[in-house]
């Protein structure tokens, strides 16, 4: 029996993890709003977050455990995945679901932490598909 021993880079890996930390904020954040605000806007309820929200935290668990796993097109799907949720973050949730919501500071601090992660994990992985490397 042969073994393939497949690992991530270096890249693939702390990509991985600032994808974890990101996406374990959004959770937090998502379930906060849907018990503490619910009712604030059409988004903060329970129902909202089982509907609209879980297939994306599902969609990233896929992603980052591909990047975990060091599969070979990883770092692609990883930079597709975290350019696809920027481009979102920026055009939809911003000027829809955020201004609905009525904002506060929780609300804005979590957006730019959130999507500041998204453009690390974007640097690491353009870097990791163009073979360059940090020194």
């Amino acid at each position: 029996m042969v073994e393939s021993s497949v690992h991530p880079t270096l890249l693939e890996a702390a990509s991985a993890w600032v994808l974890v930390v990101a996406f374990a904020i959004s959770l937090l954040y998502e379930l906060w709003r849907a018990i503490a605000k619910a009712g604030t806007s059409r988004h903060d309820s329970l129902r909202a977050f089982l509907i609209q929200d879980v297939a994306l935290y599902v969609v990233a668990a896929v992603v980052i455990i591909l990047l975990f796993a060091g599969v070979p097109f990883a770092a692609w799907v990883g930079l597709i995945f975290s350019v696809v949720v920027i481009l979102a973050s920026i055009f939809y949730y911003n000027p829809k679901i955020m201004i609905e919501r009525k904002p506060g500071p929780i609300d804005w601090f979590e957006d730019l932490v959130y999507t500041g992660l998204l453009f690390v994990v974007a640097a690491f992985l353009f870097l990791e598909i163009s073979g360059l490397t940090l020194a």
